[in-house]
């Protein structure tokens, strides 16, 4: 129930942040919520974060940005369910140093794909060039570090409060009493 709970609120924060209801400056919970979600859903509903996390740049994008959908949109979905995936990794392994492992891994990897899909895209006008992918990556590199900051600290406090919770069920399901 958790992993549904953090995504809808990694969307629900995403889309209040785009519509200018409150700012986040790029310090959201999506990598950390997808990460959760892949570490205790089955494969199977993998495709339920992604959708939701579509819908969301869909909104954004027509009603809010009014900007068309752009191919290399699909990419970032893509990395939607590869992070689910990496989540997987952590199944039965929740332990503070792999999920610094994923977050980190979460962040690198989506800074390192989103950012080499708009280059290629072409839409913001970075030269096809070595210069013009390492520009893309400088310019990037401010949103990189609130990501990372956000992945990090969610990360954290979502598998704390994972881990909190199994505790509590565990500890109800024995008979103990609960202080």
């Amino acid at each position: 129930m958790l992993a549904y709970l953090f995504v809808i609120l990694a969307v629900a924060i995403r889309v209040l942040a785009g519509t200018g209801t409150f700012a986040t400056h790029g310090f959201t919970p999506v990598g950390a919520s997808l990460l959760f979600f892949g570490s205790r859903m089955p494969r199977k509903y993998f495709w339920m974060p992604v959708v939701l996390l579509i819908g969301s740049d869909v909104f954004l994008n027509y009603q809010v940005y009014h900007q068309p959908l752009t191919w290399d949109q699909t990419i970032v979905w893509a990395w939607y369910a590869g992070a689910c995936g990496l989540g997987m990794l952590l199944a039965n392994r929740v332990k503070p140093l792999y999920v610094a492992g994923a977050a980190l891994s979460s962040s690198v990897s989506f800074f390192l794909i989103s950012n080499f899909a708009v280059w290629t895209a072409g839409y913001i006008g970075y030269p096809k060039t070595v210069a013009g992918l390492s520009a893309a990556y400088v310019a990037a590199i401010p949103f990189f570090q609130r990501g990372l900051a956000s992945d990090l600290f969610f990360s954290a406090m979502f598998f704390g409060l994972g881990a909190l919770a199994s505790s509590v069920i565990r500890t109800t399901r024995h008979g103990d009493v609960v202080a």
